[in-house]
């Protein structure tokens, strides 16, 4: 929920561990909810949604979905590191920021600790429910500190498919009544977020669970800001570069690698390194050596006539400034050469990263560097590719094959047809 908020933890538990910060009892009775989609189950729709926002200076990318009877639109923050959806809850909410639309109200439709949802985000196992019956409470924490703690509930969405029907499934999601978004200096204006990694829990799992759209979904973020994220795979162009997962997965993140780092064609490092692909990510993150070794690149490469230091440009920690103010990123593209990732074991396949997906051109006219250093963000060895280094690139993710794809276009505002 900042400009790094890949998820650290989900895990659920009975009301009665909790039964303390409970602001009242929610009325338990899910199984009314169960009805029929309205669309057909055969794994050929597509749905798309319209995004919104931008790198800078809003820092965050979101979608709206309309939830419940009668249906209500929420705008929700696309992350692909976490996994369980959620919204503000009329509860009433503590700690929830201002947000665009009126909290999610609960009626009736909170899940109990039997229900197989429930089981699924229960980990880890050591909260056990005390009763069948207990309503399933879950909580989240996210790398930057920010946290979200409320009770899963199981509403209709509705869905506009691509070929032009509606439906509206029943799906379960986070009905967040506790939120904690003090790390971030200026949380997201958004009613909750939508978790897109690869779990059962997700909206995406659920619907391919339905036989309604394939497990597979892709977003396309424009530099220009705003963009379309979509589920199903109706859409994918035939020239795409695929590279598998990692199959060292750490979580259910999207890790893609072993990769080669290089600048201007020049190895920054020696080894190859995996990245997470994290949208709920800003910028990027580099693990300290790396970054190190970047930064010294990229200095080495600057025309000190041209470009100087802009220690007085806070925007991000390392910005410079030019003869006169800067009004793009077209102004600045001269000055810095590309960064690619080449992957070894996928036919040396290349994610080139040009000059607009590593900087940003600030409200006072420099020009900052949108990779920040791993390891004061206490990332360990983690490397993250972030929003900045996916604009103007069609990202695919294939949850049935277990491949990352992406293809680069200039056309992420036009919103596909089939």
């Amino acid at each position: 929920m900042s400009s790094y908020n890949l998820v650290v933890f989900v895990f659920v538990f009975c009301s009665a561990f909790c039964q303390g910060f409970l602001p009242f009892p929610f009325s338990v009775n899910s199984k009314n909810q169960k009805g029929s989609s309205g669309i057909s189950s055969n794994l050929d729709s597509t749905i798309v949604f319209r995004v919104h926002g931008n790198v800078y200076p809003t820092g965050y990318f979101y979608t709206t979905i309309k939830m419940g009877e009668p249906p209500r639109p929420y705008d929700l923050d696309i992350d692909t590191g976490s996994d369980l959806t959620w919204v503000h809850c009329d509860a009433p909410c503590v700690n929830c920021p201002k947000s665009p639309h009126q909290p999610y109200k609960p009626r009736n439709n909170v899940l109990t600790c039997e229900e197989s949802m429930c089981t699924i985000l229960q980990q880890p196992t050591n909260y056990p429910c005390e009763s069948p019956n207990d309503q399933c409470d879950y909580e989240i924490e996210y790398a930057d500190h920010g946290s979200s703690f409320g009770v899963v509930v199981k509403d209709s969405f509705s869905f506009e498919l691509l070929n032009g029907s509606t439906g509206s499934p029943s799906l379960a999601f986070g009905c967040g009544y506790d939120q904690d978004l003090s790390a971030s200096s200026s949380p997201p204006f958004v009613d909750g977020v939508i978790g897109l990694a690869n779990r059962k829990s997700s909206l995406l799992s659920q619907l391919y669970d339905l036989r309604i759209v394939r497990n597979v979904f892709g977003h396309c973020f424009s530099g220009q800001g705003g963009g379309y994220l979509f589920f199903g795979d109706k859409i994918i162009p035939s020239e795409i570069v695929w590279v598998p997962l990692s199959k060292n997965r750490i979580g259910n993140y999207y890790l893609i690698g072993p990769a080669e780092l290089l600048f201007n064609g020049q190895k920054v490092v020696k080894d190859g390194f995996s990245f997470v692909l994290d949208s709920g990510s800003t910028y990027s993150y580099l693990n300290g050596e790396v970054y190190d070794a970047v930064i010294s690149m990229i200095k080495k490469n600057i025309d000190a006539k041209q470009l100087k230091l802009a220690r007085e440009d806070k925007t991000l920690p390392l910005c410079w400034k030019g003869t006169k103010s800067f009004k793009s990123i077209n102004d600045v593209r001269k000055f810095f050469k590309p960064l690619s990732l080449r992957f070894s074991k996928a036919k040396n396949a290349m994610m080139e990263l040009p000059p607009e997906n590593y900087l940003i051109v600030t409200k006072n006219g420099n020009v900052c560097l949108g990779i920040l250093d791993g390891s004061e963000a206490e990332l360990g060895n983690l490397n993250v590719l972030g929003d900045i280094s996916m604009l103007n690139k069609m990202m695919i993710y294939d949850n049935e094959k277990n491949q990352i794809g992406w293809t680069t276009t200039s056309n992420c505002n036009d919103m596909p047809k089939l």
